[in-house]
């Protein structure tokens, strides 16, 4: 048997553990963050069962300093202080470790690297085939036939095994040992290792090329010529201490003894203890088994920043907690296998009619449709499953043809039109819009379980299969199993065997009505209820209606302005091509780079990416726009071979042939702060910015004649909801007496009268009031306005001396965040910050910009659904033919019979500005035209 060691470099797997977590942390019940132990052991376990080592060893550096910081004063020096979470979590991965019996290495003088190529060689030598467990690229410097890099998987990926091959592809080199030498030369911003400036991964690769290694390309600095043999030349001294710091030390004073690194069986007793801390059940189970002890969840407790239970007070107590969502984290040990069951058919008419009696006698039912397809408006329907009680369900299949289908489904009008009933399901607007196209609607109330994960954990995955292996323990039938992967090859629910789609369907009835037992009291304890049952869940109705009316696109408008496009297109790239004075690859960036910043040489300092060509985003070249006409008409042709490819050619292709309409769908639950989305196509994403991409908008029209399209929308939003909820008197006021709020700030933050404000103060006071909530620092501010950042500065500094009741605002919820763990909209829309008391400045300055701005976007997606919700309901209840037909952010489009026009428009603008009263009157302006162009 082959001898394998393993050689694990703790910090950077750890580091790395911690970060592929933060957006989505582990806590425990207490509150501790334990993404760093969990990925850490996660890792651990999965070698130890996949590679089945023989020998293990995990290295730690030690605080000591090596030789590098006596060589380089500057040595790691711009590296961030590790969060307190991480460093917390280094004495649990020690006891972990040790439980494991695996033997932890560290030698004070040298770093973890050292240690584990002086271990690594000794144990090759030996005859081990030895793998170094890390993400770090300087290892490739180390690597022999037997001695190979083992790089851990990330974010659903593969590890990745790196041997002198592998290593010598990736670098584009003949030899390990020259893996130093790129080093040297590009340096290394993470260990803030110098290299030679301007010298990126690519042009390293190319000096090695020709020059073999680091002291050849110095040597050789006056053949190279040009700016980088200056560079080069400047920049010596650097590439030789860049090149010593990067060699991995192989003579450390530590011995591999094999007996001393022999993998032995773990300690189950001292890790259950630790796993008990770290409540980490489910890690537990595959070491331990089902006996696995299960941490007591007792009273939830507010913990500081530094791990330590602080007592809470009646005020200041946080809500629970709900267990975090994490990525391949729930292994379900429950499935349709070892867990009893009762799923029956229902086929015949008099199955039919008894289940319909079962049926009627409760105020619950679970139910689910079963389709051909994904696209609610494109999918025929192939069966209904029901359940009104745990482990029991029902299927009831359809025929093939719409008459048929049609009379099985009316077996259960009685049920549908029940105004008493709840109908619970999981994404249940699409199975309402399936049924609407045959006929059919539910007249009872909802209760969506994908919604109310929602806001029960607003930025969790919520798929159906995830949710119940997390809440119920319990894996469903995976629909591949029934018709196969993705791709070509898959088929759809009708291949399906009846007795296969029986239970794979029921079950999902089942399990969605075993979610809202676990859902409903946790909207309670998480104090969202409110925004689940008065705001999310009628909006299901009023989403399934707008989905189902669809919008008209005229496809001959399109269609001559793709022409129209191109020609304007192609005249931008010839002009690009005769200022270069070469023909290039227009779409490629790093051919784009080289002819902008080498041959034209537009900026000396441009930036590289970390493939090592320059950066070309439209960032980058809006900054050089004034410095070369070239760059003007480059970013004119991306924003029309953008327009062409993206909206105007896939249009056409996305018209619903049943309708020929367009039929986007709303997704509900996405945007943390509440807004909906749209894909499918995403007709919120229909440019508004420019002249060319407005007049896309030109292409979506009235139904027939008798109709027109009507726009109605919200006027500045955000800002009177941020003047409302911080109350400060003086915008307010501004709202109150209808005063133009950009110049009314200008004049303040200027120091002006009113009449004195030009359009360029106009314009920057505007930047800074939709900035300001957004955490614009005044190095951005400068950057967005192109003006001096001292003048920003002073912009921001005037406004919040005008503006103070904002920026207390500001400062209250941060502060209440921290208290809290939360904050929330005016409604109760809940948003979780678990980095807002986090030690990382980074992380911790996105959670309080969080804090800050989600109350004011999420009051804004709350007031518009709840006017759409409004709005639907008088066109319902008085019978109005028209129809809302879009909603676009701050923005709703109806499709309105021209007879009802003189009623809709002030109808529409009561609901608008009547959805949710605030302390400033609430303005929406209204529009009609023959396209969404004219009307907006």
């Amino acid at each position: 048997m082959q001898k394998k060691l393993f050689l694990l470099d703790a910090m950077a797997l750890i580091y790395r553990a911690y970060y592929a977590l933060i957006r989505n942390p582990r806590l425990t019940s207490k509150g501790r963050n334990t993404n760093a132990q969990f990925g850490f052991t996660t890792t651990l376990l999965d070698l130890i069962n996949k590679e089945n080592p023989t020998h293990m060893a995990v290295a730690f550096d030690t605080l000591a300093p090596t030789e590098r910081h006596s060589s380089f004063a500057d040595y790691k020096a711009n590296r961030e202080e590790a969060p307190e979470d991480l460093l917390a979590a280094l004495p649990d991965i020690k006891r972990i470790i040790e439980g494991f019996n695996i033997p932890v290495v560290e030698v004070d003088g040298y770093e973890a690297d050292d240690v584990i190529g002086t271990l690594a060689w000794q144990a090759g030598d030996a005859g081990y085939e030895v793998f170094m467990v890390t993400p770090d690229k300087d290892y490739g410097q180390l690597v022999r036939a037997n001695v190979k890099i083992w790089k851990p998987p990330y974010q659903g990926g593969k590890e990745e095994i790196l041997g002198p091959e592998e290593v010598c592809a990736k670098w584009q080199i003949k030899d390990v040992h020259q893996v130093i030498d790129i080093l040297g030369l590009m340096g290394d911003a993470v260990d803030n290792i110098p290299g030679i400036a301007g010298v990126g991964e690519k042009t390293a690769m190319k000096l090695l090329a020709e020059y073999h290694s680091l002291e050849n390309v110095l040597d050789n600095a006056d053949k190279i010529g040009g700016k980088m043999g200056e560079k080069i030349k400047a920049g010596r001294e650097n590439a030789l201490l860049s090149k010593q710091l990067a060699t991995i030390i192989t003579d450390v004073p530590v011995t591999f003894h094999e007996e001393d690194f022999s993998l032995k069986g773990p300690d189950k007793e001292k890790l259950s203890v630790v796993f008990n801390e770290l409540e980490f059940k489910t890690l537990g189970k595959r070491i331990f088994g089902e006996t696995a002890e299960t941490p007591v969840k007792g009273r939830v407790q507010q913990t500081d920043l530094f791990g330590q239970v602080v007592e809470n007070t009646p005020a200041e107590a946080p809500l629970p907690v709900v267990e975090e969502p994490v990525v391949d984290v729930y292994r379900a040990e429950r499935n349709i296998n070892n867990t009893p069951h009762n799923y029956q058919l229902a086929q015949t008419q008099a199955e039919l009619h008894a289940l319909l009696d079962i049926l009627m006698q409760h105020p619950e039912i679970s139910f689910d449709t079963e389709t051909t397809g994904t696209d609610a408006n494109a999918a025929d329907i192939v069966g209904m499953s029901f359940s009104v009680k745990s482990g029991e369900g029902w299927y009831v299949p359809t025929p093939p043809d719409r008459e048929g289908a049609i009379n099985v489904i009316k077996t259960f009008v009685p049920l549908f039109e029940r105004e008493d009933v709840t109908f619970i399901g999981q994404n249940i607007k699409y199975d309402l819009i399936v049924l609407k196209w045959y006929g059919f609607s539910v007249k009872g109330k909802l209760f969506d379980t994908m919604l109310a994960h929602y806001l029960i954990e607003p930025e969790g995955r919520r798929g159906m299969d995830q949710l119940s292996a997390q809440y119920l323990g319990y894996e469903p039938v995976h629909i591949e199993e029934l018709i196969g992967k993705k791709g070509k090859g898959q088929g759809n629910m009708r291949d399906v065997a009846l007795d296969k789609i029986k239970d794979y369907a029921a079950e999902d009835a089942d399990i969605t009505l075993q979610l809202k037992e676990k859902f409903a009291p946790l909207l309670t304890q998480r104090k969202v209820e409110k925004v689940f049952y008065d705001i999310e869940t009628p909006l299901v109705k009023v989403l399934t209606d707008m989905e189902y009316e669809g919008v008209k696109v005229d496809i001959n408008v399109l269609q001559e302005y793709s022409r129209e496009l191109e020609k304007e297109a192609a005249r931008a790239e010839e002009s690009v091509y005769a200022q270069a004075g070469v023909r290039f690859n227009l779409a490629s960036p790093k051919q784009l780079g080289e002819v902008l910043f080498e041959k034209l040489q537009l900026d000396p300092k441009a930036k590289k990416t970390r493939t090592g060509q320059y950066a070309t985003g439209e960032d980058v070249l809006a900054k050089l726009s004034n410095k070369h006409q070239i760059v003007e008409d480059i970013l004119v042709f991306r924003e029309l071979t953008k327009l062409k490819s993206t909206y105007v050619d896939a249009l056409p292709l996305m018209v619903n042939p049943r309708t020929g309409r367009v039929h986007t769908s709303y997704n509900q639950a996405v945007a943390v702060t509440g807004r909906l989305s749209s894909n499918n196509p995403n007709l919120q994403n229909i440019p508004i910015r420019t002249d060319r991409g407005r007049e896309i908008r030109k292409a979506f029209v009235p139904r027939d004649p008798d109709h027109v399209l009507v726009s109605a929308d919200y006027s500045q939003i955000e800002l009177r909801i941020i003047a409302a909820i911080s109350e400060d008197a003086q915008m307010i006021s501004a709202f109150q007496q209808g005063l133009d709020i950009h110049a009314t700030t200008a004049a303040k933050v200027y120091g002006v009268e009113m009449d004195a404000v030009t359009s360029d103060m106009r314009r920057n006071a505007k930047s800074v009031n939709f900035g300001i909530i957004y955490g614009v620092s005044a190095f951005g501010l400068s950057e967005n306005l192109g003006i001096a950042r001292s003048e920003a500065k002073t912009l921001i500094d005037n406004y919040f001396a005008q503006y103070p009741a904002i920026k207390q605002y500001m400062e209250d919820q941060i502060s209440y965040a921290q208290r809290k763990g939360y904050v929330e909209t005016l409604l109760g829309r809940k948003r979780w910050l678990k980095d807002i008391n986090s030690g990382n400045a980074v992380v911790r300055g996105y959670a309080e910009r969080n804090a800050i701005n989600m109350p004011i976007q999420g009051t804004a997606a709350d007031m518009i659904k709840l006017a759409m919700i409004s709005i639907h309901d008088r066109f319902r209840k008085e019978g109005i033919r028209s129809r809302m037909i879009l909603q676009v952010h701050d923005e709703l489009v109806f499709d309105v019979h021209r007879s009802e026009l003189d009623k809709v428009k002030p109808l529409i603008l009561e609901g608008m500005r009547n959805a949710m009263p605030l302390a400033v009157p609430i303005d929406a302006e209204v529009g009609e035209g023959e396209n969404w162009l004219q009307a907006h």
